[in-house]
């Protein structure tokens, strides 16, 4: 991390905690020294948009659970996180509410059962929405990254898929890979 910019890993956000941990986020925050937080502004079942349905080998327009977040830095909207869930993995449990998860969503996901194993990452660059620009308090001609992650199981089947869009200008993702 550099001034007022963060890096961001992926690897706190992919591996359980203890059920009394606090979440990810929180944590790398906090020990860079700042504080991070996020606002679950909508939980439940909705039909499929066609990149979740994309992502989970799903069509497009079935049922799936959704926790959509604002991630917060020191106060300021810092990402934008749609996390879409199968209907058969998340229906009926906290992964359809708004309540914080303890240990985060993983470490539920983990305790129902489903550990992810592998993962795949694409990133892309655009111009925001006019929602996304208000929503990040972005200039305009600021672009944003848009990061889409699916989190597969031993079974090679998704079991979650995130879409993530944060200010291009504010963040830095750095991906480390372990051979062997």
């Amino acid at each position: 991390m550099g001034g007022d910019g963060w890096t961001s890993t992926s690897m706190p956000y992919l591996t359980p905690r203890a059920p009394d941990a606090g979440d990810a986020w929180t944590a790398q925050a906090r020990a860079s020294g700042r504080r991070g937080g996020q606002r679950i502004v909508h939980a439940g079942e909705v039909p499929a948009p066609d990149a979740a349905a994309l992502l989970l080998g799903l069509t497009a327009g079935d049922p799936v659970v959704v926790r959509r977040r604002i991630i917060e830095l020191d106060g300021e909207p810092t990402e934008l996180t749609d996390t879409y869930y199968p209907v058969a993995i998340a229906a009926g449990t906290p992964l359809a509410g708004v309540a914080k998860i303890r240990g985060g969503a993983v470490t539920l996901l983990a305790a129902l059962g489903h550990t992810g194993v592998r993962v795949v990452e694409d990133v892309t660059a655009r111009m925001p929405s006019a929602d996304e620009r208000a929503q990040l308090r972005l200039g305009s001609g600021e672009p944003v990254l848009r990061l889409a992650r699916t989190t597969y199981d031993a079974a090679d089947r998704p079991i979650q898929a995130d879409v993530m869009v944060m200010p291009a200008g504010r963040q830095r993702l750095r991906y480390e890979i372990r051979i062997g």
